[in-house]
């Protein structure tokens, strides 16, 4: 299937870098732009695409408003933030309004059509040095309780939700804990179930507001990025 794209940036020379560098991919298509938030939401419900590169930064309405809105209307909306900055101020709450992950602009190519394809797929992108920032950005705000049902968690699950939420790929948390990539994704579904979360950008979200990040350090991603 087609992946269906709408760029969603105030810089027309962004969107037609964008257009370009995936208009050589035989399974994503752009099928359309907007400058702006409201433009956004409009194009989102009319063309119905598969992922939105949203910019966090634009007139009219911004990318978190926007982001808001589109999630609000559809749950099943997939939503890759687009930033110049890896510590804007807005990529926390975007994540937290429901983004299925975040991409510099600045990324290389080959980066920005993998993280595509990643959310296209249903997962969601974050990459350890952006995980890592962002939690530390927001480590001095306030936290509410940590919600009880992550008591329900095994030991086993609660490694795997900590090492995900950290960052690492399924084969990297099978490689931390001596056990398969199936077996790992097995675990993440079984998280993400009892936690009633989408995906795993929410677990890193509610990783950090439950402090589970801030027991141990996450294997393998020491002074890393």
């Amino acid at each position: 299937m087609t992946t269906r794209v709408l760029v969603a940036d105030d810089q027309s020379m962004v969107r037609a870098g964008f257009r370009m560098l995936l208009a050589g991919e035989d399974d994503i298509e752009v099928v359309a732009e907007a400058s702006n938030g409201l433009e956004a939401i409009e194009k989102a419900a009319r063309y119905d695409p598969t992922v939105i590169l949203m910019d966090i930064r634009m007139p009219e309405l911004d990318g978190l408003e926007a982001t808001r809105r589109i999630l609000a209307e559809d749950r099943g909306a997939r939503i890759l933030i687009l930033t110049t900055f890896d510590l804007d101020e807005y990529v926390y709450e975007a994540l937290r309004a429901g983004a299925s992950g975040f991409v510099l602009k600045d990324d290389s190519p080959e980066q920005l059509i993998a993280a595509i394809r990643t959310v296209a797929a249903g997962d969601a992108l974050l990459s350890p040095t952006v995980t890592r920032r962002v939690i530390q950005k927001f480590a001095g705000m306030p936290r509410p309780a940590s919600p009880p049902e992550l008591g329900e968690l095994s030991e086993r699950e609660r490694e795997v939700f900590r090492l995900m939420a950290g960052g690492l790929s399924n084969a990297e948390i099978g490689q931390e804990l001596f056990i398969s990539e199936t077996t790992v994704k097995t675990h993440v579904t079984h998280i993400l179930s009892k936690l009633g979360l989408r995906d795993r950008v929410q677990a890193v979200v509610l990783a950090y507001q439950s402090g589970l990040l801030d027991q141990d350090p996450i294997p393998g991603r020491n002074g890393s990025g």
